[in-house]
C-alpha cells in the first residue's frame, strides 16, 4: 500500500485499485500532484482494498475493473464493495464499453463510469469531486443506456424440455415481472392493463403451465426460463 498525503484541509481520500502495477503508478503519481487528494493505492483484489480500508478509509475508490482476466469477476468485485462499504463512492475507469457493461456497472453501486482514453485527466479530477459530493458521473451516451434499460419491459422466454415455445410474448413478460417480484396491481401498472386483464393472463398462464400459485409460477421461471432483450408488446398480444 503507498500513501501520499496532500496539504490542505479536509483534502478526498482517494483509494485507487489497480492490478496492473505500471498504470497505478502512474494513476497513483498524476493524482498526486492535487493537494485536494489524500491518495491511497492497492491492487484491485477485495482482500487488499478490505484492508486498505480499514487502516486508513476512504472516500472514493478509483478502480480498474478491466484488468485482463478479470471479465464478470471484476464487477463482481465492486457490487461486493459496494454491499459493505456504501459510504465509499465507486469510480470505474474504463478502457470502453458497451449498454450491458454500463448497465451492469451501475447496477453494481458505481456512482461514475470514465474513460482516460476519451476524457483529458482534469475531468477524471472533476469526476472525484462530483460523486464525492454524491452526484452520479456519466456521459450522454452511458445515460440513455441506463434510460433504454429502465424504459423497456422486461421478458422471459418460458420453453419446456423440448424447448418449444410455452406462452405468448405477452405472458412472458407477465411471468418475468411477477418472477421480479411484483403484485398484479404493480404488472398492471407497467404494462398499462387493467388488474382484472392480468388475473386474466395468469390463470392462462397457470393453465399452459399446470401449476397453481404464484410461487410454482417464480420456481418454474427459475428453472425453465431464459432473459432476453426486453421488448414493448401490444395491449391486445
Amino acid at each position: 500500500m503507498e500513501l501520499a498525503r496532500a496539504t490542505g484541509s479536509d483534502p478526498i481520500r482517494v483509494l485507487v485499485a489497480d492490478s496492473n502495477e505500471v498504470g497505478r503508478q502512474l494513476l497513483v503519481g498524476a493524482l498526486r500532484r492535487h493537494s485536494d487528494f489524500r491518495i491511497l493505492s492497492c491492487k484491485f483484489d477485495f482482500d487488499a482494498i478490505e484492508s486498505t480500508l480499514a487502516e486508513s478509509g476512504a472516500d472514493v475508490t478509483v478502480i480498474n475493473a478491466q484488468t485482463p482476466g478479470q471479465g464478470e469477476k471484476g464487477l463482481g468485485g465492486v457490487r461486493r464493495l459496494s454491499l459493505t462499504h456504501p459510504e465509499v463512492s465507486q469510480v470505474l475507469l474504463l478502457d470502453a464499453y458497451d449498454q450491458e457493461l454500463v448497465v451492469n456497472a451501475f447496477r453494481s453501486g458505481a456512482k461514475g463510469l470514465f474513460c482516460l482514453t476519451e476524457h483529458p485527466f482534469r475531468m477524471l479530477c472533476k469526476c472525484i469531486h462530483r460523486v464525492h459530493d454524491g452526484q452520479i458521473w456519466a456521459n450522454a451516451e452511458q445515460l440513455r443506456y441506463l434510460w433504454e434499460a429502465v424504459s423497456q419491459v422486461p421478458s422471459l422466454r418460458t420453453v419446456n424440455a423440448s424447448g418449444m415455445k410455452l406462452l405468448t410474448p405477452r405472458e412472458e413478460q407477465v411471468v418475468a415481472l411477477v418472477a421480479d417480484g411484483l403484485s398484479n396491481r404493480e404488472v398492471a401498472r407497467e404494462l398499462n392493463l387493467s388488474e382484472h386483464t392480468v388475473k386474466k393472463y395468469m390463470f392462462r398462464i397457470f393453465d399452459k403451465l399446470g401449476i397453481s400459485s404464484r410461487v410454482e409460477l417464480v420456481l418454474y421461471a427459475v428453472s425453465h426460463g431464459g432473459h432476453r432483450d426486453a421488448q414493448w408488446v401490444a395491449a391486445g398480444a
